[in-house]
């Protein structure tokens, strides 16, 4: 068993987990044509490790905060922003809703499936973007083992005054840029 294996059934069976001790039931997975018609929409192939969530583990309700979003939550949810003026970058599909209008989102562009973080709070598009964690692995790791920011266990985030890099300062000058009509 490869290592995104091992991490996939290590999701599923908290997840299987967390459904039997609150009464509640699994998300059902999503089949392949599911993640197609999404691809086709979007403009863009989802990153094989958050297709595999999708289709192996269940549609979202699971994970971090509220959980995943629903495949078509966040299809919607990403054209809704791209029609925004947000400048929302083509390619970071918003994957999980935090509250607050906080978004973490996966760059499906980036070879590791960055996760961003998106937080309109300021005002300001260009302070709205974060690098939350450098792949999706190591978000989902994380929340697994309780070390992520947004972890109730977690010694980081406020307690720590935990600050994201803005986009602005980091070397991504693909990905934030204007909107083309």
């Amino acid at each position: 068993m490869n290592d995104t294996e091992q991490l996939l059934e290590q999701v599923a069976d908290r997840v299987r987990t967390s459904a039997r001790r609150s009464g509640g039931t699994l998300p059902t997975p999503l089949g392949s044509t599911d993640i197609t018609r999404a691809a086709l929409i979007l403009g863009f192939p989802l990153p094989p490790l958050l297709a595999a969530l999708y289709t192996r583990v269940g549609d979202g309700g699971f994970g971090p905060e509220r959980g995943l979003l629903p495949l078509r939550r966040a299809v919607e949810a990403y054209e809704a922003q791209r029609a925004s003026g947000w400048r929302w970058p083509e390619g970071v599909l918003p994957v999980a809703d935090f509250g607050c209008a906080l978004y973490a989102c996966v760059d499906c562009r980036s070879d590791t499936a960055q996760v961003l973080l998106f937080d309109p709070n300021s005002g300001e598009p260009e302070l709205a973007w974060s690098i939350d964690t450098p792949s999706l692995e190591g978000w989902l790791r994380g929340w697994l083992d309780g070390t992520a920011w947004f972890c109730e266990e977690s010694a980081a985030g406020e307690e720590y005054d935990l600050e994201l890099a803005p986009l602005a300062r980091v070397q991504i000058p693909d990905l934030i840029r204007p909107r083309t009509p």
